[in-house]
């Protein structure tokens, strides 16, 4: 009679008691490959899985993402290039992709999120790039872990929910300060009424230096670049824009003591 190993049963591996095995998969695995990979830096990109190409985000998304590429590729050598990172569906994340690939495809990195509509890997991502999680906190720890800058395009709930998390983590000081990007002030001014919450004593003043807007391609890239190209070591006077660069060596990805 041949006997199964534990680590080959797949009836245990999918019960309820081996869910621990399965979250520690969703760390390990990924590790492995960006280790493989030389991968160390992002720019991570949120927003709608539901605006197409029709739209004028759609475009905006894809062209900044294009110019994140050339800049990078021009710029860094291999092990410090910036990935390009979104959710690795369709909409505003495919848009990303797209236009990051017509520089270079393997700058893309998918991080796909099992639901049961919407979401399924865009062409633009290489298999080798894509990964797909099921647990929301292990896809939001390797958002955060390779995340140098953000730019939150405008999307829905699940946008809101990576924006908010992003701006706890770095209020809280569980994530460097990076450049956070909202794309279309008078959508997100219209969608969320941040100054309200420093109005009534909720937020402090400072919180809303934690992220800044841009209204073209250009403005974005420019906040983008000038955050990552800071340097290192935050300066004695205030710095004119409304975020500051921390030392790499100082980055705790999520979570991370």
């Amino acid at each position: 009679m041949k006997l199964t190993k534990a680590y080959q049963d797949r009836d245990f591996l999918m019960s309820e008691e081996a869910r621990t095995v399965r979250i520690l998969c969703e760390y390990l695995e990924p590790e492995r490959r960006f280790r493989l990979a030389d991968i160390h830096n992002s720019v991570i990109f949120f927003g709608s899985a539901r605006l197409g190409p029709r739209t004028p985000e759609y475009h905006a998304a894809a062209n900044l993402a294009e110019k994140v590429a050339q800049w990078t590729m021009k710029t860094h050598r291999k092990r410090d290039r910036y990935y390009v990172v979104t959710g690795g569906g369709p909409g505003l994340m495919q848009a990303v992709h797209e236009g990051a690939a017509r520089v270079e495809r393997k700058l893309n990195i998918g991080l796909n999120i099992s639901l049961p509509f919407e979401q399924h890997v865009n062409p633009h991502v290489d298999r080798a790039r894509a990964l797909e999680f099921h647990y929301f906190f292990m896809r939001k720890f390797w958002f955060m872990n390779l995340a140098r800058a953000a730019v939150i395009l405008p999307g829905g709930f699940g946008t809101f929910d990576e924006l908010f998390e992003l701006l706890t983590l770095t209020q809280t000081g569980k994530s460097a300060r990076m450049p956070i990007v909202l794309y279309g002030r008078e959508f997100w001014q219209k969608a969320v009424n941040l100054p309200l919450l420093a109005q009534h004593g909720l937020i402090s003043p400072e919180d809303l230096e934690l992220f800044t807007f841009a209204d073209s391609v250009d403005e974005a890239f420019d906040l983008l670049r000038e955050g990552l190209e800071a340097p290192d070591v935050e300066p004695e006077i205030k710095p004119t824009r409304s975020f500051k660069r921390v030392a790499k060596a100082k980055h705790s990805p999520a979570g991370q003591g």
